[in-house]
This record gives structure tokens, C-alpha cells and sequence, in this order.
């Protein structure tokens, strides 16, 4: 089987990359979290000095050649992973991702990067814009204040000075942006499965969610 597709869909902190790149590793998929692409286009923005609330100004990115390989993004070859998770990234990551032109042109990406091959791609409009034929749908969640405790380990483990008030606040704004934006709202697909993280650890969500690939007879190994 030289394509099988599998969409996986969440708020931030619902563990999505966390778990689709430990599956991808045990079964020899192709990983892709498109999210540090929207957060690679919005490091790239700022570092251009655009004002960040005109549409027209994104057109820059037409110029950039972005990549996500061995779970790292790379703008023109450049690995900028430890770039993208900083705090005025964040805070501005939902607002440049709001804007259709850059959707648009992130989604043509994505698909490209899909076609033909055996992936797993996370983000927030997988299994409704990006891949709406996916062979398998997820879409994880889990209460706030859990998400909020795992971001906050997560980014106090990158070095971050955060306290969870403020990643709970953080968070809270962030799902609120992502399901009222215009374009490709987050919302939960009509064919998804729903998987709710709170009480559970990443290897059972894993393991849970790899029974439901072997059910739809994915093939497992590299090629």
C-alpha cells in the first residue's frame, strides 16, 4: 500500500503532534504537523517586519520553499524548529493563520507533500479541508486544564519561563480564534473518531488509535 492517509484534528495542547509523530515512528509513516508550518510562516513574518493584519503583505511566502522532514520545518533548507516555538510567535501564530491567502497556500503544500505516500499529518483542518478523504480521522481533545498543564511542561522543558494561569489563558484565546476564524474553523469532522486524552497516557491514546489504522488495513513497515 504505497498511500494511506490519516487525519488528525485538536485544539492546542490535545497532544497531536506528541502522538502522531510517536505513530508514524512505530509504523513507518510519514509525519507532518502542519502547525509549525503556520508557525514557521508567522516566525517568517515577523522577521520580515510586515504588518502582520494586512493580507496582501503575506504574498513574501510565495518566495519561500517550506518543508517539514524527520519532524523538523525548514524554510529554504534553514531548520527553523527552535525559532518557531517562541512566545511572539505564539501570540500571533492564530491571526496569521486566519488569513484565506495563507491557508490556501499552506494547504496546496500540504497536499503536495501527502500525495502518494503513507502519512500522518495533524493540525486543526485536517480532516475537513486538507486531506477530506483520509482514510482514518482522529480528532483528539482533552479538558482544558489538562492541555494546559502539557503545554506548559512542554514549552518549561524548551527552557520557557510560563506559569499554567497564563497558559490556560493562552489557550483559551487560542481555541476561541480557532473555531470562530472565517476560513477553515476548527471543527470536529463528521466521519472523525473522538478521542478524549484527559485521563489517558500518550502510549494508550497510541496504542488506541494504532488499532484503528490495523483495522482499516494499513500497511505497516518503511519502503
Amino acid at each position: 500500500m504505497k498511500e494511506f492517509h490519516i487525519a488528525i484534528d485538536g485544539p492546542a495542547g490535545s497532544g497531536k503532534s506528541t502522538i502522531s509523530k510517536q505513530i508514524a515512528h512505530d509504523l513507518g509513516f510519514i509525519h507532518i504537523d502542519t502547525g509549525a508550518m503556520y508557525r514557521a510562516i508567522t516566525y517568517m513574518a515577523l522577521l520580515e517586519g510586515i504588518d502582520l493584519n494586512d493580507e496582501e503583505s503575506y504574498h513574501f511566502i510565495e518566495r519561500l520553499t517550506i518543508t517539514y522532514q524527520d519532524d523538523k520545518i525548514f524554510v529554504d533548507k534553514i531548520d527553523v524548529g527552535e525559532f518557531i516555538r517562541d512566545d511572539l510567535v505564539t501570540k500571533n501564530v492564530s491571526k496569521v493563520a486566519s488569513f484565506p491567502y495563507v491557508r490556501q497556500y499552506l494547504v496546496k503544500v500540504q497536499r503536495e507533500a501527502a500525495q502518494g505516500k503513507k502519512v500522518i499529518m495533524d493540525g486543526r483542518d485536517i480532516g475537513t479541508v486538507v486531506l477530506p478523504k483520509a482514510d482514518l480521522k482522529i480528532f483528539l481533545t482533552a479538558n482544558i486544564k489538562e492541555r494546559s498543564k502539557r503545554r506548559m511542561l512542554e514549552l518549561q522543558e524548551k527552557g520557557f519561563d510560563v506559569d499554567l494561569f497564563s497558559v490556560v489563558k493562552d489557550i483559551e484565546e487560542r481555541d476561541k480564534k480557532d473555531s470562530l476564524r472565517k476560513v477553515s474553523p476548527l471543527i470536529i469532522p463528521k466521519d472523525a473518531i473522538i478521542v478524549d486524552t484527559t485521563h489517558y497516557s500518550i502510549f494508550e491514546t497510541v496504542e488506541r488509535i494504532k488499532k484503528e489504522i490495523e483495522e482499516r488495513g494499513a500497511y505497516y513497515g518503511r519502503e
